[in-house]
């Protein structure tokens, strides 16, 4: 299964969730993620806390979406309620499509500690919402039986 993380500026949330698939779901996922408007650097929190929870950080970049016309991936999961709201490119016309609606940790002003916790928040969430993905692609499911899962999950 090949998943596309959209969030709008590619720096936070869609880059956790794509390093957080790639290590915890390697063999059945491939995950990517890219933006609309990419910020054109990761947040160095993201960086920091990924490796923190022993995550590799290697290649993660904040990129436009444009650059994975090629990808085709079979889900396409936003992670920003601003991504969820924006025309996907034409391209992206066969991928199911989910929202998560996940907190943006590097908002959160406050002490390292304060941040530290709502980046642990997010991670432990998207390892959650991953493990799920994970055993749907273990049944290896037609694109109409997969649809059926996640609306089962309440995710579609």
């Amino acid at each position: 299964m090949k998943i596309l993380y959209i969030c709008t500026h590619n720096r936070c949330r869609s880059i956790l969730s794509e390093a957080i698939t790639n290590q915890e779901a390697s063999g059945l996922i491939t995950a990517k993620s890219a933006g609309s408007q990419p910020a054109g650097e990761v947040h160095p929190l993201s960086l920091k806390f990924l490796s923190e929870a022993g995550y590799s950080t290697d290649g993660l970049t904040s990129q436009s979406w444009e650059k994975l016309a090629d990808f085709n991936p079979d889900l396409v999961v936003t992670v920003c309620d601003a991504a969820a709201g924006e025309s996907c490119p034409l391209w992206m016309g066969n991928s199911l499509k989910v929202h998560w609606g996940l907190s943006d940790p590097s908002a959160m002003s406050g002490s390292l500690e304060q941040q530290a916790a709502a980046f642990g928040a997010c991670i432990d969430e998207i390892k959650h919402r991953v493990d799920q993905l994970k055993t749907l692609a273990q049944k290896n499911l037609s694109r109409d039986q997969l649809k059926l899962e996640l609306e089962q999950f309440g995710a579609y």
